[in-house]
């Protein structure tokens, strides 16, 4: 099955966490290369420092990415919707990041597996540091 990081768990890489090492034995095994999304690029840039863009560029360069379109934005606005009407408040940054797992049948491994409470999503937990 295919599966989208997180941006949790794309830090944790870039910060040489377990997360890493995850992905190395992963490729190492032959597994289909990880998908991202536009948000979690989005998330990455916000926080990088200058000097470490083109580094950046090259790690997410290696990753496929999943397509965000109408039929995501779909998804992702009714599961705010749904979930507030609970008295739940959902991120629009996680529904996005999930309907694009969704929407491609991807697993969404992550280090914050409460964001991600929607029917239809399946989540790996990734731990960050382990």
């Amino acid at each position: 099955m295919r599966l989208l990081l997180d941006t949790s768990v794309l830090i944790d890489t870039l910060r040489g966490g377990g997360a890493g090492t995850r992905l190395r034995d992963l490729r190492a095994s032959g597994a289909p290369v990880p998908w991202i999304c536009a948000i979690n690029v989005e998330e990455l840039y916000r926080g990088v420092r200058e000097p470490e863009e083109a580094a950046l560029g090259r790690f997410l360069g290696g990753l496929r990415l999943a397509p965000l379109g109408v039929e995501e934005a779909e998804l992702a606005g009714r599961w705010r919707r749904d979930f507030a009407r609970r008295g739940v408040t959902l991120g629009q940054a996680d529904c996005l990041i999930a309907a694009a797992a969704v929407g491609i049948g991807a697993r969404l491994a992550t280090g914050n597996p409460r964001h991600f409470p929607m029917d239809g999503v399946v989540v790996d937990h990734w731990p960050a540091g382990s």
